[in-house]
C-alpha cells in the first residue's frame, strides 16, 4: 500500500501569521503537534516537516516537539526534509527520523521549484547521506523525473528518490490528456529507479484528483503531501481529509 506522510508546515505557517516581528515566534494556535496528533489518530502513517533556516514555518522547537510527540506512535514515521545545512543535519542526528529528504533550497523560493541539479556537490549530499545513515535515517534525495538525476541519486547512495511532480500536477490541472502523457515520464523514472535498488516517494501539488491517476506509478511507496491537504481540510476537517487521501491511495 502507498503510505501517506502529511506534511504539516501549513499548520505552522497559520500560526506564524499572528507573528508582528521578524523572527518572533507565536507559540500559540494552531498547534503543529495537535494536527500531528490528529493525523496520526486519522491513521496517517507518517509526518514530514520541512525547517527551513528562516524559520518561516515549522522552527526546531516545533521538529523536536513532534519527534517527541511520535515516540508515542512507534508505528508512525518522521519524515524530516531540507537542505544538507549544518543546523539541519544535527537535528536529524539529534531526533532521529525515520526519513531525511534531501531537498535543494534556492534564496526567496516560496516553494521548492526542482529537485537537485546533478552538477551540485557530491561530497557535501554523500556526506549529509552517511551521516543520516549512522543514526539509523532512511534517505530519499529529491529530484526531477529524468533518468540522469534518478541515475546521479543512486550513485549518491540514496536509498529512495522523491519525484518532483509539480510539472504533472500543472498539466493535470490544465488538461487530463496532458497530465496523462506528463505522468509517462514519471512511469519511466520510476522504472529506471526500482531497476536501481530505490525506493520511490513523491510529492508537490499532489491532490485527490490528480492522485488517481499518480496512484498507478509502478514501485511507489509513499506520497508527502500539505498544501491540498491542509486546505481542504479547511472545509472537511483534517481528520475526514486525511481519510479522503488515505481511501484514494488504497484504491
Amino acid at each position: 500500500m502507498i503510505r501517506l506522510s502529511v506534511n504539516v508546515n501549513k499548520v505552522a505557517t497559520l500560526r506564524n501569521s499572528r507573528t508582528r516581528q521578524v523572527g518572533a515566534r507565536s507559540r500559540g494556535l494552531p498547534s503543529v503537534v495537535e494536527a500531528t496528533r490528529v493525523c496520526v489518530q486519522a491513521g496517517a502513517p507518517g509526518i514530514t516537516v520541512h525547517p527551513r533556516a528562516d524559520e518561516r514555518h515549522i522552527t526546531a522547537v516545533d521538529a523536536r516537539e513532534i519527534a517527541d510527540e511520535l515516540r508515542g506512535w512507534p508505528q508512525v514515521e518522521l519524515n524530516i526534509e531540507g537542505d544538507p545545512r549544518p543546523d539541519l543535519l544535527a537535528m536529524v542526528e539529534s531526533l532521529q527520523p525515520t526519513q531525511l529528504t534531501l531537498v535543494p533550497v534556492q534564496p526567496g523560493e516560496i516553494t521548492s521549484a526542482a529537485g537537485w541539479a546533478t552538477d551540485s556537490s557530491r561530497d557535501q549530499l554523500a556526506d549529509a547521506i552517511a551521516r543520516a545513515h549512522a543514526v539509523g535515517a532512511r534517505v530519499s534525495v529529491f529530484v526531477d523525473p529524468e533518468p540522469e538525476p534518478v541515475r546521479w541519486a543512486a550513485d549518491l547512495g540514496a536509498d529512495r528518490i522523491e519525484l518532483f511532480t509539480e510539472p504533472f500536477a500543472a498539466a493535470f490541472a490544465r488538461d487530463r490528456d496532458e497530465g496523462r502523457r506528463s505522468f509517462e515520464r514519471y512511469v519511466a523514472a520510476a522504472e529506471l529507479a526500482h531497476a536501481l535498488g530505490l525506493g520511490i516517494n513523491a510529492g508537490h501539488d499532489l491532490d485527490l484528483d490528480n492522485l488517481v491517476l499518480f496512484r498507478q506509478l509502478p514501485h511507489l511507496d509513499e506520497v508527502s503531501i500539505g498544501h491540498a491537504l491542509m486546505a481542504r481540510a479547511l472545509f472537511d476537517g483534517l481528520a475526514s481529509t486525511v481519510h479522503a487521501y488515505l481511501a484514494v491511495l488504497a484504491s
